[in-house]
């Protein structure tokens, strides 16, 4: 069987319109021979009936005591929802299809609930049905532990199952269909002149992902790059083939002028805070100390230079106070710095090339922006700047490296 995987987020199957193109997408690649397997996210955004964050407001409003394991329990019904409803559309269309939860699907998961871990992915359901030339409806986001718990994958998850499942099956391909035309080279409602990307490195999209592009999960990336299925991006309104994510040696096979680049795109995450920990003359085993101590308080840190006499870092606004004072607690003095934003200019072209980061310290400081702290990779050169400054930024830098051409 030649195999495809379609995933369809919650903006493609929250309206009547919006599912009349879904359908249009499945006809299409029936049509050209391959079997098809539909992974569903749960349908709308908060405040939408069967949405995720709508589920979420629920049990909060009643009680607001649920265990997390009965909260997964709760939020697998956004997506049996979707499934259900596709599963009636499609058959009224005279395609036979078979819906499978996560669980049914093969998906077995650690018990983290709320963020859990795929262990493994056992498809015999689903290549039973597709055998009998059916289309299998799998709800995305969710699994199983391997004592029978319901679990869910995390914000993102249903691209995580939809890229898990493309690898166990080995598909041809997986198509991720979103309210965008792909991926663009820069937030398109900051920079105006923001242009979709014909292909990319998975290391790229991950990068981008990692880094505040939130058009795929950096999980559902890795899992593709490390079982190399290709995987599209694409947009449930309109017939283009969106952004193709493949290997560097893939690029040959898509036509595109943009293979030799430096840089791919840029990209954000705002709401951060620069802690400073200085130690005067230094300060044996500080940097155990202030790192310990913000993993032993659960808050994720970011951006980190470490030196003999101290560290700088930044967590998310919401986590400063907390970390300001369990560091004060153990006898530090920090210092802080909220409403930071961390940009990121990225690109498989980036390693080895010398000029980037003299050509971004130049666009910023033509623009009078101040760099707060700064890193880099291979792949991608990180800057800290004042959130004020962010829009500023992020326009400057897409201009310098003529991402708009």
């Amino acid at each position: 069987m030649r195999i495809m995987v379609q995933k369809f987020g919650g903006t493609s199957l929250s309206t009547v319109q919006a599912r009349e193109h879904v359908l249009r997408h499945v006809k299409r690649e029936l049509e050209a021979g391959l079997s098809l397997v539909i992974v569903v996210s749960a349908m709308g955004r908060r405040g939408e009936p069967y949405a995720t964050d709508t589920l979420l407001d629920w049990a909060a409003q009643n009680g607001n005591a649920l265990s997390a394991r009965e909260k997964d329990l709760l939020l697998c019904c956004g997506e049996i929802i979707s499934a259900t409803t596709l599963s009636s559309l499609l058959e009224h269309e005279g395609i036979p299809t078979t819906v499978l939860t996560g669980a049914q699907a093969g998906f077995v998961t650690d018990d983290n609930f709320g963020n859990a871990r795929i262990l493994d992915v056992r498809p015999v359901r689903v290549l039973e049905q597709l055998q009998l030339g059916r289309v299998v409806v799998v709800t995305g986001f969710q699994g199983q532990t391997e004592n029978g718990d319901f679990t869910t994958l995390g914000r993102g998850g249903s691209d995580t199952s939809a890229t898990a499942l493309g690898a166990a099956l080995r598909a041809e391909m997986v198509d991720i269909y979103t309210d965008v035309n792909g991926i663009l080279t820069a937030d398109p409602r900051i920079v105006e002149d923001a242009r979709p990307l014909t292909v990319v490195s998975y290391a790229e999209i991950c990068n981008m992902a990692h880094h505040g592009a939130k058009v795929i999960h950096p999980r559902a990336v890795e899992i593709a790059m490390q079982s190399q299925i290709p995987v599209r991006v694409r947009s449930t309104f309109a017939d283009t083939e969106g952004t193709l994510v493949t290997h560097p040696e893939g690029f040959q096979d898509v036509q595109t002028g943009i293979v030799d680049r430096y840089v791919t795109g840029i990209a954000y995450v705002s709401n951060v805070t620069q802690i400073t920990v200085d130690v005067p003359g230094g300060a044996d085993r500080l940097q155990l100390k202030v790192f310990k101590t913000m993993a032993e308080n659960s808050i994720s840190v970011d951006f980190i230079n470490v030196t003999p006499s101290g560290v700088v870092y930044t967590v998310f606004d919401s986590d400063s106070e907390k970390a300001i004072q369990v560091l004060q607690e153990i006898g530090l003095k920090p210092q802080s710095l909220s409403g930071c934003a961390k940009v990121s200019v990225i690109g498989g072209g980036i390693n080895g090339v010398p000029g980037i980061m003299a050509r971004i310290v130049e666009s910023l400081t033509l623009a009078d922006i101040q760099i707060l702290q700064s890193a880099d990779s291979n792949t991608t050169i990180w800057v800290l700047v004042k959130k004020e400054d962010m829009v500023q930024a992020l326009r400057a830098l897409h201009a310098s490296f003529e991402l708009h051409l």
